[in-house]
């Protein structure tokens, strides 16, 4: 049996790559006569080149996880910003519509205003527009000065104050300035429930003056 060749065993016993037992096996020995030779001759194993092995195993890890949880948190990042982006585009289109609900309100009580301040024009001409049939009826004259009297005004005045109370109440939400009290129509009264027909036509005619 051959000899051991403890030259080349101690120099791989001090390199500190191999392990005892890899050692042992290429020289075709048990690990316990190398303990041996290594504490008679006081081997040192040099464990540097083994230290900085792993060290470069542990920073490559430590990367591997560092792009993993970048790549995350940018994930997250442009999620938050795609889906703000997209919130925010919705609600300055509800802004603008409120807007312009807002603005047709209005322009319809200016037509409203206009109608009741010339009710004795419109009265006339009603009259010139008569035009009865052979049995005495005149139904298009009818329906006009149905249109133009009082319930007729009060009736529209009530569906423009609900509608407004409502637009006012969409655009504190649009504008998130919701403060958790009841809407306030832009003629400061504040309606907790629907109009009544008198309520409305007492608010009508404190509009009109």
């Amino acid at each position: 049996m051959a000899k051991p060749d403890w030259e080349a065993i101690e120099s791989a016993y001090r390199a500190g790559l191999l392990s005892l037992r890899e050692i042992a096996a290429q020289h075709s020995i048990s690990e316990g006569a190398i303990r041996k030779r290594a504490r008679r001759d006081e081997w040192t194993r040099d464990l540097a080149a083994k230290i900085k092995s792993r060290a470069e195993d542990l920073v490559r890890k430590q990367e591997v996880r560092r792009q993993v949880r970048t790549e995350g948190n940018l994930s997250e990042r442009v999620l938050i910003e795609a889906t703000a982006e997209t919130i925010a585009r919705v609600r300055m289109e509800h802004r603008g519509d409120i807007t312009r609900a807002r603005r047709l309100a209005n322009m319809l009580f200016d037509e409203l205003e206009v109608e009741t301040s010339s009710v004795a024009d419109f009265e006339k001409l009603g009259e010139l527009m008569q035009s009865p049939d052979d049995k005495g009826q005149d139904k298009l004259n009818e329906i006009y000065h149905k249109v133009i009297s009082l319930p007729s005004r009060v009736k529209s005045v009530k569906e423009l104050i609900e509608s407004l109370k409502n637009l006012v109440g969409l655009e504190r939400q649009a504008y998130n300035i919701d403060d958790g009290k009841e809407p306030v129509s832009s003629y400061g009264e504040s309606h907790g429930t629907d109009l009544t027909t008198d309520q409305a036509a007492e608010l009508y005619r404190k509009m009109m003056g």
